[in-house]
């Protein structure tokens, strides 16, 4: 039983108070009423294509709308071929054809929120990345209709996940509060990078760990995570992410 007591305090103190905690946050904050309300224009985070010669990779995020956004975020690729004079932006949404290729601005608002860039690869090495992203958005197992589930996933984090998976390169981890980024089908319960620097132990999303260089130490439960970043010092909260020491 003591175990059971300890293991029942981690939980309420490492995952369950956090979320609440975000959540009387989001709630306080001003939202848009609906998806249709919500502004989905340009942020301007971004330069405008013409301005930019060279090739480019950004994966971004942004909140998502309602009390979901007090916990998640929404995550999406844009690539930019050299001399191209447009941006290409890769998500997964939740309705009709889930893979969508331009469906909003490359560094457009989610449900009003302002992006972030997570990553951004420029010159040479993006034009080598781009065909290898755009293979691997080709080759996502979960891009048909019906083939979306807000959670556990697979949702828009597990399709960016699987792509930064087949394109290790871009040195990245989607943020903690990515909700949806450790699904697996159940069977896939270990995911050992390439390079031995990165372990994945996952049940269909639902519970896990990870420890490595990209992720630290994690502790996952229902999609949330709580952790310690090692690589650059900082605390993993529920909602809250990563939060530098």
């Amino acid at each position: 039983m003591p175990a059971l007591k300890k293991l029942v305090v981690f939980v309420l103190l490492c995952f369950v108070a956090p979320s609440l905690a975000s959540l009387a946050v989001r709630a306080a904050s001003s939202q848009p009423g609906s998806w249709r309300t919500a502004d989905w224009s340009s942020s301007g985070l971004l330069p405008a294509a013409v301005n930019q010669p060279e090739a480019a990779v950004y994966v971004m995020a942004a909140r998502t709308g309602g009390l979901k956004g007090a916990l998640a975020v929404h995550s999406w690729i844009v690539t930019k071929p050299a001399g191209s004079a447009m941006y290409t932006r890769y998500d997964k949404v939740g309705w009709g054809n889930p893979i969508r290729t331009n469906a909003y601005p490359a560094d457009g608002r989610w449900y009003s929120n302002p992006p972030q860039v997570l990553a951004e690869v420029h010159g040479a090495e993006a034009a080598r990345l781009i065909p290898t992203i755009e293979a691997a958005v080709r080759s996502y197992p979960f891009s048909g209709r019906g083939d979306y589930t807000i959670w556990p996933g697979p949702n828009s984090n597990s399709f960016v996940a699987h792509v930064l998976r087949q394109v290790p390169e871009l040195h990245l981890a989607l943020p903690p509060e990515a909700v949806g980024r450790d699904f697996r089908t159940f069977g896939e319960f270990v995911t050992l990078s390439d390079d031995w620097r990165n372990l994945e132990i996952s049940l269909g999303g639902y519970a896990g760990l990870a420890v490595g260089t990209l992720y630290g130490a994690e502790v996952r439960l229902g999609g949330l995570v709580f952790g310690v970043d090692i690589a650059r010092p900082g605390l993993k909260l529920p909602g809250f992410g990563r939060i530098g020491l």
